[in-house]
């Protein structure tokens, strides 16, 4: 589509900025919209995938990472849109990127990263933005509190997410094409959140005025940011990747400033600044997408 691809990231970028927004311009509870991004966003991931004809089979190792890497997308989500729905869009999705301070946290643990004394201070440094954001809300608010909590596990939920997808790239199927990668995991998270609202006796029903707003939602989250994204990767310094992702959550503030009226204050405009920093540094040997 563009053949630069900075501007492909970029672009991405800017597009998934939009998400929090469709989330907040519907009616429907958080696990429906959640449902609706990836099944729209499916519907048209296929069609382009037998268009292309790029689907080639896969072993059944890449498959259980993939059904994995779906699970925790599906969980990712459904936190995700509650965060949305009690905090806002722009620290919500602030709250989501400290996936990489997680990512961070357990490859030390778990795989033995030594991480660089700049990405250790990433830590403290996204918890003091955290705290002085903190300091804005009301935490007496059981809402406000509980959209906190749903932004972490959000963030949780992401990094196993980001842990799945490298472990898949690592193994014998790494040849599969970015395209048939994004459409099974769109697939598998569409059955995921399908068999919840039917196991929680959640209406699937749409209403006729955010069917409109969750197809473009589907079209231009799950499809056109994800695609632009991932495809430009492979292709730019880490340190330039991690730069430009700070598009969404940045922009998600402003979108929410502007459509929503939302007041900013200048401690939470601060902390916010922060934690961007904090996880621009953390995200200098990580490449990651929403």
């Amino acid at each position: 589509m563009f053949a630069n691809p900075t501007l492909r990231l970029a672009l991405g970028a800017a597009m998934i900025s939009f998400s929090p927004i469709f989330v907040r311009l519907v009616s429907v509870e958080a696990e429906v919209s959640a449902f609706y991004r990836v099944f729209f966003g499916a519907i048209i991931l296929v069609s382009y995938l037998l268009f292309k004809n790029e689907y080639q089979r896969v072993n059944k190792q890449f498959l259980l990472i993939i059904v994995l890497a779906a699970f925790f997308f599906a969980l990712d989500l459904g936190f995700w849109h509650k965060s949305i729905h009690y905090v806002g869009a722009g620290l919500s999705t602030l709250l989501a990127n400290f996936q990489v301070i997680i990512l961070t946290i357990v490859g030390f643990l778990f795989f033995k990263d030594k991480p660089t004394l700049l990405k250790l201070t990433a830590i403290p440094l996204a918890l003091f933005g955290l705290f002085l954001i903190l300091g804005t809300g009301d935490l007496n608010s059981k809402g406000y509190l509980a959209g906190v909590i749903f932004g972490l596990l959000t963030a949780v939920s992401y990094a196993g997410y980001i842990l799945c997808l490298r472990q898949a790239r690592s193994g014998d199927d790494a040849h599969i094409t970015t395209l048939q990668e994004v459409t099974m995991v769109t697939v598998f998270t569409v059955i995921m959140l399908g068999a919840y609202l039917l196991a929680n006796n959640i209406s699937f029903a749409l209403p006729a005025e955010d069917i409109g707003w969750m197809f473009l939602y589907g079209l231009i989250s799950q499809t056109i940011g994800w695609l632009l994204i991932t495809s430009s990767l492979p292709y730019l310094p880490t340190s330039r990747v991690a730069l430009i992702l700070l598009l969404q959550p940045t922009l998600a503030y402003v979108w929410e400033v502007l459509f929503f009226n939302r007041l900013v204050t200048p401690l939470e405009a601060t902390g916010a600044l922060i934690a961007m920093v904090a996880i621009y540094i953390g995200s200098l040997e990580t490449n990651k997408t929403r």
